[in-house]
């Protein structure tokens, strides 16, 4: 009798014996996930006493006196100028929803080592057992002087924004929510060369966005900073308008900015004409809509794991398509920027990341394309060696122009 899969709370399955199975004995995720995909090592020796001396008491006791009468050498010796926080409330994780901070530490362990293994860079999740904002603001406080940076992650909007810009407003350290910044800047990367492949300019583009939540919020806001003709962006209820009295403060002033034609009513009716559809929200738009696109658009659908519009539809109508999944052309993968972002930003200590900071990483994204610029390649892989440089360099380099640099 084959064994039946139960609970993973039970720690595996009920064989045919009545003993329990463990789950990693029948799925490869879990057994790559068991005992964790991260560990912390040490980048001294400590091999006999002296060492121990030096490393610990009562060496240590000089660079902490110090440190203590020069704040500032905290970032010379000790590895806060390169560690990132990764912090979670465990309330909007991947495409599982609310799950709680213990079931999101997987992920949380995946981004860190995303950081690492593409960014250089030093990272620490920290699944938080709250969820109010000023609770997570205050915890995120009291733990920031052990990092040089912190990336939000998988918190559900509308927190997300007031989360962000609160500690924006009482920290000195680059804060930065990868679900809303992260996807505005590869969406923006791979809309520029869309754009050079097919002869637009960015101002020439008229934009629907299906989903008003985090990411769909930040593409439109680093769409308009970039200069697209115009951007449209709908939730569940419709295109969001100044009309409409439903609004939460953010959509209110996502309205203040977006659709300049005064597009009202349904995403459908607002993809007519249209050039470019990005999709940040799930559901399924109808392949009429698709077709009623104008000639030569270009279609992002990246929800996952299923895009709103199924690439062989968009291939019907559209010039350029991309998707949130590895086994399709032209995957948006945040991964092409917050390692790089983060790298430059704590490279030259910046006090925060700005708009025009993702901008830059946007544009060094693109241009590592270059030439070899076609249909099914407007954006590099996360594996092409060439990417993390030069958004980390593209970012020092814009935070320096913008006076956030500290060295």
């Amino acid at each position: 009798m084959a064994a039946e899969i139960v609970n993973p709370r039970s720690g595996g399955n009920t064989d045919q014996d009545g003993g329990v199975e463990p789950l990693d004995s029948f799925d490869p995720a879990f057994a790559l996930h068991r005992g964790g995909k991260m560990a912390v090592q040490a980048t001294v020796p400590v091999r006999d006493k002296d060492d121990l001396s030096l490393a610990y008491t009562p060496g240590v006791a000089k660079v902490c006196s110090a440190i203590a009468e020069q704040p500032e050498l905290v970032h010379d010796y000790t590895w806060k100028s390169s560690v990132v926080a990764v912090v979670t409330d465990g309330t909007a994780v991947l495409g599982l929803g609310d799950i709680g901070p213990e079931a999101s530490l997987p992920v949380m362990e995946g981004k860190a080592i995303l950081f690492k293994q593409f960014g250089g860079v030093d990272a620490v999740p920290i699944a938080l057992d709250c969820t109010g904002v000023d609770e997570i603001v205050e915890t995120v406080v009291r733990l920031a002087p052990s990092f040089g940076g912190v990336n939000l992650e998988d918190i559900s909007a509308p927190r997300c924004f007031e989360i962000e810009r609160k500690l924006q407003e009482r920290l000195d350290i680059p804060v930065f929510h990868d679900d809303q910044h992260g996807t505005a800047v590869v969406t923006l990367a791979a809309l520029r060369n869309a754009a050079r492949l097919t002869g637009k300019g960015l101002g020439d583009l008229r934009a629907v966005i299906s989903g008003a939540g985090a990411a769909g919020v930040a593409i439109a806001k680093m769409l308009v900073e970039a200069g697209i003709g115009d951007v449209a962006v709908a939730d569940r209820k419709g295109i969001v308008s100044a009309d409409r009295d439903d609004l939460t403060p953010v959509k209110r002033e996502l309205a203040g900015f977006t659709n300049k034609a005064g597009i009202g009513g349904s995403l459908e009716a607002a993809l007519e004409g249209a050039d470019v559809f990005i999709g940040v929200s799930g559901g399924t738009v109808p392949e009429e809509a698709v077709a009623s696109m104008a000639e030569g658009a270009f279609v992002f659908a990246m929800a996952n794991p299923n895009p709103e519009v199924h690439p062989d539809v968009a291939h019907k109508y559209a010039a350029v398509v991309a998707t949130g999944r590895s086994d399709f052309p032209n995957q948006i993968n945040n991964v092409l920027a917050f390692p790089g972002i983060f790298a430059g930003a704590l490279q030259v200590r910046a006090s925060r990341i700005t708009e025009g900071m993702k901008i830059a990483a946007a544009e060094a994204l693109a241009a590592v394309v270059g030439d070899d610029l076609a249909a099914d390649y407007v954006i590099p892989s996360p594996f092409d060696e060439r990417v993390a440089p030069a958004v980390t360099a593209a970012v020092a380099a814009a935070a320096r122009a913008e006076g956030v640099a500290r060295r």
